[in-house]
């Protein structure tokens, strides 16, 4: 990024805009899935389309030959949109709209049952196409000494998990695919007692399905200055893929077709993968406390508010600027604690433009229609400049209501 291209971008799309790296995302694709596979060559990825459900990117998964793993009907149309062929979807999430999960199936799509209620849509659906073959899952729940009970799954000692291998097997024209398991920590100690899990109740029930997926909960790439912010040491791809590939690769040696293994990362791949470029409306001096307005929000770069300080580049875009040894990054709202940074030190002037990464996660999927719509993305790191999404008007947020 230099200076007159920002002057460019800003006169054409305005005073905040995101900045999509596609050619980032296909990289850590790349090495993520590379890091599992050269331990365990049955491996694949299924990119957890709400972290980030850009189209491009959902596409890039697609032409890589990843699975598009959904949790609504709103995201398994993003996958058909965009040409993901049904059988490289995956439907996991607590609740289902019955009659886009008896599309899914029908097509040849896959879906995680999760809740016990699943049961009798499931049924129907067998009943209404005998002629159809049906792809299913079950969604695992078992201690990975996270200290946390998932809400997510049956509890594999419970009668419920029972009730749903005993309905699988009752339904002719319905196969069990796979089995899955998703645990929202991101910790590595968690991951080898993920897999552990897993293999333990192939054991338990007897069967090997086509795919034991373990779910998501990555820590992607970060700036240092991120990293230093967290409790415990951030992996890497590899780290991860040591943790669980070998215990497959040593369970499954001579198998001649043995499943294959997924994981659903979201932040893992996205997360380094898009910038939020912000101009600096204002700064003051409140009662001996700077503070920057900007032209954007903590809810465009960090609507989870987890008060940590992503990493920062300024560029000196307006007028003289001043150094400053204690200065806060404010929001467009009227929110008291809209803040995008805390305890900046450096230069800066009114007019400059402050460009926010590691933003890929969440931001632009979780950004309410509060107060101004959002901003423009763009991708210019692939060779010229694209527009991955215009800037959101008046009617696009206001044309459901009745004036």
């Amino acid at each position: 990024m230099d200076k007159e291209l920002l002057k460019t971008l800003t006169e054409k799309y305005g005073d905040a805009f995101y900045l999509l790296e596609s050619a980032q995302f296909r990289k850590n694709y790349a090495e993520l899935k590379n890091a599992f596979t050269k331990i365990y060559p049955h491996f694949n990825i299924a990119y957890s389309y709400k972290t980030n459900y850009t189209p491009k990117l959902c596409k890039i998964v697609d032409e890589l030959g990843g699975y598009a793993e959904v949790v609504s009907d709103m995201e398994m149309e993003i996958a058909l949109r965009v040409g993901v062929k049904p059988e490289k979807i995956i439907w996991n999430g607590p609740y289902k709209n019955a009659k886009k999960v008896e599309d899914l199936l029908v097509m040849g799509g896959t879906v995680n049952l999760d809740s016990a209620y699943e049961f009798d849509l499931l049924r129907k659906v067998s009943q209404r196409h005998p002629d159809k073959q049906l792809s299913v899952g079950i969604r695992c729940n078992f201690d990975v000494n996270d200290g946390v009970v998932s809400r997510f799954g049956f509890d594999v000692a419970g009668e419920e998990f029972k009730s749903a291998l005993a309905l699988v097997n009752e339904l002719p024209n319905v196969t069990l695919v796979g089995l899955q398991c998703h645990f929202a920590t991101r910790s590595l100690p968690t991951w080898r007692p993920r897999a552990e899990g897993m293999l333990r109740l192939l054991d338990e029930i007897g069967i090997a399905p086509r795919r034991i997926d373990l779910g998501g909960g990555l820590f992607g790439k970060m700036h240092e200055s991120l990293k230093a912010q967290f409790d415990s040491a951030i992996p890497t791809y590899e780290e991860y893929a040591n943790a669980v590939a070998p215990l497959f690769a040593e369970r499954f040696a001579g198998v001649e077709n043995p499943p294959e293994l997924l994981i659903e990362p979201g932040s893992a791949l996205v997360g380094d993968c898009m910038r939020f470029a912000s101009k600096v409306v204002n700064i003051k001096d409140v009662r001996g406390k700077a503070i920057a307005t900007l032209l954007g929000s903590i809810y465009n770069i960090n609507p989870t508010l987890n008060k940590k300080n992503p990493p920062i580049e300024v560029y000196a875009m307006g007028g003289e600027q001043q150094t400053y040894t204690d200065l806060d990054f404010g929001g467009f709202t009227c929110i008291e604690s809209d803040y995008l940074y805390r305890h900046y030190a450096g230069a800066l002037a009114q007019g400059d433009i402050v460009i926010f990464g590691n933003v890929g996660s969440y931001s632009v999927v979780l950004k309410p229609p509060f107060i101004l719509p959002n901003f423009p993305v763009l991708d210019i790191s692939e060779g010229g400049e694209e527009l991955i999404k215009r800037g959101e008007n008046f009617d696009d947020l206001f044309h459901t209501f009745a004036f």
